[in-house]
This record gives C-alpha cells, structure tokens and sequence, in this order.
C-alpha cells in the first residue's frame, strides 16, 4: 500500500481496503484513490499514480473540457449553400452541404432541409450535390480503432458531415434489424432509417426457437457491403448498430432520396460529390443543433465515442484553427492545466477513450472529479454521470444493471469504462457511514472485470 496522505481513515479501515483490493481487484491489476469530497483530500491510495488505460472514463476529461471551453449553449451548425443560378424553379448548378460536426441530425433535420430547399424555389437541380466537410482534419477513423471495431457503432467514423439514427446521437450508424422468419426461410431484415448507399447480402437462416443464436450482422472492411450471417431461432429479433464507410457520402445519399421524395429533381445520375464551399457560394440556410446542455447526459450515461471526439475536434478547430486529434487534445490538456491536475506523466490519442494508447491514473482522474465541484457547469456534470442501479436507461444509463440492491440506490453516480481487458468506474460515491466521498478504481488484465470492479466498490462501500 502507498502512503496515506490524510490520516482520517484508521489503521483498521486501511488495512481493511487493502485487504478488498488485493483480494477482490487484485494488487497487480487496480490502482484506487478515494478521496474526501468536501475536502479533497486522497483517504486512502493504492497504486494511485500507476498509470492504466482509462477507456470511456476519458470522456470525464473530454466533457469537462467541451463544457468548459465550448459553452453548454454551443451549438454545431450545418450550412447549405448554391453555387449557380436559380431560373424558375430549377438550380442551374450545385448545392453545397458544409458540415461543422452535428451528432444530432437525423432522418427528421434532413426532412427538414429538403422543406428548406423547396420553400427557397428550388425544385430542380442540374449540378452536384456536395458535401464540404474541411472542418475536421485527419483519419475520420477514430485512433486505435480494431478491424471488429470499424464496422460497429463504437468505431464508428468521426466527420463533420453525418446523421444518426435515432435520439441517443450514435453519428455516422444505422440499425439493422434482423427477425426469424419460418424455420429455414432467411429472416426479414429492417433498416433504420434507411440504407444510406449501404448494401445487405443476407445469408442468415432462421432455425428451431430452442437453438443458440448465432446470427451476425456486420459490415465488410472498407466497403459498403453489410452481411447477416448465422442462424436465428424463431422468434427472435437481433438488432445491430452498424457504422457508415462514409459518413458524408452516405448521409448525402439518404438526403438525395429525401429530397427526391419532396419532389425535388436531380438531373445528373452520379450526383453526390465532396468538395470544398467556393467563397462565391450563396448562404441560403443555416441549420442549428440541439445545445451541448441537450446532449450532454445522453453523451455521458451512454458513453457516446462519436460524441467525444466530435467535441475534442471541434475544440481543436475552434482554440488553433486545426480540428484533428492532436489540436483537441492540446485543449484538453490546457484545460487540465488551469485545473491544476497533475497529469505531467499522462498519455492521450483521442477523446472518447477507444484507444489502448491513453493513460491516466486515479489520483489524477479524481483530483479532477474533486475540482469541478467548484465549477458553475457541475450540477450538468453531475447530472450526465451514470447513476448505479436506477433501470430507467436515460438515469442509470450504463450503470443501469448493476449496483441493482436496494441498500446502494442512489448511492453511486460515476462513469463507467471499458476496452479488452479493461474496466474503469470514477465518480462519487456515499459510504455506509453516510459520508460522501470522490472514487477512481481502474482494472486491468481481467478479461470479464466488472463482477471484480463491482464487487469491490461495494466492498470499499461497506468499509467506509
């Protein structure tokens, strides 16, 4: 055990949690600090400044600073433009989509924009319809991001041009939904909200409602095309989140449909292009989003990757002009700065945490916890943090399952964490005695560690 350096925990009650960590969490795989909420001060630290991955407790480090350093009534604007001459009703020339990251367009805003180009006359269209994302920089994938992981919702491509297909803002996915049909008939697949330029080679079968299921729906590397593969018993549904090769070219794609849907015609075949917004173009809309305040807690109770490094792009464009990875970055460790965090010996590769090249450690992560206390975006800070065992998805978001015994109810308020092999909850958290306390607890080299993680915090809960 490392040296206490606040002697209000005594010598039973130390010796009692080291006794959890090394024998529940394990003394070569968890670093903890638990520190006094009022006043800051580490209790108890074991391995504390070891330095660990952090997976999505990173994004306690990306949202502060994205409330901090963009505002909570931020909003991310989506500009279109015309670059030719409007006779009659018909565009003799190209229409521009400049995109500047909004994870909340969906199928409902892009409707909207089809409303937008009708009402302004425009019915008919003989150039391009062109998507300008220049606003972020780099590989829109995000940074040590697996073959698996490419194709799934978690991976999914960071842009400043993309939709999402539902209310929990997964930018740059859809859903594909697969249900058992008749015992070796394919199952019925559904797209939500809509195939965006993606194709589907369905080679599932449906077998015995008694059988294991085995189906998979992912997409294929690198390309467009989307397999269901496997057996799926009657009865069943699966439903997969599956990200865009393109998160521009797709988005258009579904627009185009839209808009052709609303009556609006497009006289070229090979119609969607990228390009960069000619300085002539003309601004006929401006779209805004929901405020960061709107999207925060979903981004934090749902652990959204896309979200995170959206806000850590846009900081990098709004703060040095440049919105990649290293510039946002450079926010966030400035951010840290004014914290005063010591965070000297700390590594970073994105926002959202995804990256097995990020490391913190706990006494750092909670030294931050405790400071933004202080703060006047806190309460919304607080407010987005998982709460363990509320079932309500949109409260418990991804604690929801766990900490489920009536004795720990609002109890515990803390962002989860995980990548292969690693498992992270930081947060509050209020003791058996009544007192609240500020905890980080990272796990490493346990392949199924939330049963370790979780064990052990109620543990270190019954202690204090």
């Amino acid at each position: 055990m490392e040296e206490i350096q606040e002697k209000n925990l005594n010598s039973t009650t130390i010796a009692k949690l080291d006794q959890v960590v090394e024998t529940i969490l394990g003394q070569d795989k968890a670093t903890v600090t638990l520190r006094d909420r009022i006043s800051g001060e580490i209790l108890y630290t074991y391995r504390g400044d070891c330095l660990m991955r952090p997976a999505s407790n990173m994004k306690i480090l990306t949202g502060a600073a994205a409330i901090a350093e963009l505002g909570l009534d931020y909003r991310f604007k989506t500009e279109i433009y015309i670059d030719g001459d409007l006779e009659g009703n018909t565009l003799n020339g190209d229409i521009y989509i400049k995109g500047y990251g909004d994870p909340t367009i969906n199928e409902a805003t892009l409707k909207y924009f089809t409303e937008e180009l009708w009402q302004y006359g425009i019915h008919h269209i003989k150039g391009r319809l062109i998507g300008d994302d220049t606003y972020f920089s780099g590989d829109t994938l995000p940074p040590g991001v697996d073959e698996e992981g490419e194709t799934h919702y978690y991976g999914a491509r960071i842009s400043p041009i993309t939709m999402s297909p539902n209310d929990d803002f997964d930018a740059g996915t859809i859903i594909v939904e697969a249900t058992a049909g008749n015992i070796g008939e394919k199952p019925i697949f559904n797209v939500i909200p809509h195939l965006s330029g993606l194709q589907i080679s369905n080679e599932a079968q449906t077998v015995n409602k008694n059988a294991e299921i085995t189906l998979e729906i992912r997409r294929t590397n690198n390309t467009n095309q989307i397999v269901i593969t496997g057996e799926i018993p009657e009865g069943e549904t699966v439903k997969v989140w599956v990200s865009h090769q393109d998160p521009v070219k797709n988005t258009l794609l579904f627009f185009k449909e839209l808009c052709e849907d609303a009556g609006i015609r497009f006289e070229l075949k090979d119609t969607i292009a990228s390009g960069m917004t000619p300085n002539h173009a003309k601004l006929i809309y401006t779209h805004d989003s929901r405020s960061i305040a709107e999207m925060f807690s979903i981004f934090m109770k749902l652990s959204n990757n896309s979200i995170a490094d959206i806000f850590l792009k846009t900081m990098g464009k709004r703060k040095h002009g440049i919105g990649d990875y290293e510039h946002g970055l450079r926010v966030v460790r400035a951010y840290l700065e004014k914290q005063k965090i010591d965070f000297a010996t700390w590594q970073f590769a994105d926002g959202s945490g995804l990256s097995h090249n990020n490391r913190l450690h706990s006494n750092g992560i909670s030294e931050l916890l405790f400071a933004l206390q202080e703060e006047p975006y806190f309460e919304n800070f607080f407010n987005s943090l998982p709460v363990g065992g509320n079932t309500n998805r949109l409260v418990g978001g991804t604690l929801k399952e766990r900490f489920l015994e009536p004795e720990l109810q609002q109890r515990i308020f803390a962002k989860t964490g995980y990548i292969h092999e690693v498992n992270t909850l930081s947060g509050y958290v209020t003791g058996k005695s009544g007192r609240d306390y500020i905890f980080s607890i990272m796990l490493e080299g346990r392949e199924e560690g939330i049963p370790f993680l979780d064990e052990g915090l109620k543990a270190i809960i019954d202690v204090i």
